[in-house]
């Protein structure tokens, strides 16, 4: 009987232990990882950013406002008056 427990509480001791180490390795490849995400996430917004303005150049250049006056009275032929 007894040397269940002492084997119940070496493998309840180990079993701790082993769970800390486990979760601190699991911290400190996940900080790193944090790290490694919010480096990419401001790589993809600038990208983002970049595509964005050149859509608006492309949009721009398609629906440029044409060139003289925007207001027009109807066109008189020189011939016929009308």
């Amino acid at each position: 009987m007894i040397r269940r427990a002492f084997w119940l509480g070496a493998g309840a001791a180990i079993g701790v232990m082993g769970y800390r180490r486990v979760a601190a390795a699991g911290r400190k490849v996940s900080e790193q990882n944090v790290s490694r995400a919010a480096a990419r996430a401001a790589r993809e917004s600038w990208r983002f950013g970049r595509d964005v303005r050149e859509g608006m150049e492309l949009y721009l250049a398609r629906h440029a406002e044409p060139a003289g006056p925007n207001l027009r009275g109807p066109v008189i032929d020189a011939k016929d008056g009308r």
